[in-house]
């Protein structure tokens, strides 16, 4: 068990023939005893000092746990939204892809349509030509044929089973 100032102070010596002087004895005691009593203060703030000094490391230890937790969480969470920002990218991606095939393919039939329609019209065009072609050459026939001849010498005009003299 360690001395402690108020033992150093009840120390008491014995005495002896020739012993040490005992004004000088009790003075250095005195000495010792308050060196020894300022060695132990200062000793209690060291360690009250060291104490808090361990208080407060903990307590970095503590928020520098917390950062690395925060941290690591971050990170987790960054990756899982470059991971949903991918994956909407890609669907977003094939979205596009299936309208640009629809619209397209709705585009191509349009055009098939289209082109049905205008071989159809093209198709007419021709069966019109032809008829009216036809017509026309009938009617240059009758127009070149000899009965105009008849009736612009004749004097009589036939209209049906009836006859009207000019």
């Amino acid at each position: 068990m360690p001395l402690t100032p108020l033992d150093i102070h009840n120390k008491e010596f014995g005495r002896a023939f020739r012993g040490y002087d005992e004004d000088e004895v009790n003075e250095f005691l005195d000495r010792v005893i308050k060196d020894y009593e300022g060695l132990i203060r200062e000793n209690r703030d060291l360690e009250e000092k060291l104490a808090t000094m361990e208080e407060r490391l903990s307590h970095f230890h503590n928020i520098e746990d917390s950062l690395s937790k925060s941290i690591i969480v971050a990170q987790e969470t960054a990756e899982e939204v470059k991971s949903n920002a991918r994956k909407e990218s890609q669907l977003i991606v094939k979205e596009a892809e299936k309208n640009a095939d629809r619209i397209l393919n709705e585009a191509l039939a349009k055009s098939r349509r289209a082109t049905m329609e205008l071989d159809e019209l093209k198709k007419q065009a021709a069966v019109f030509r032809a008829r009216f072609r036809s017509l026309i050459q009938v009617q240059l026939e009758l127009i070149d044929s000899e009965q105009w001849d008849e009736i612009l010498d004749s004097k009589t005009i036939r209209v049906g089973e009836d006859k009207l003299e000019v």
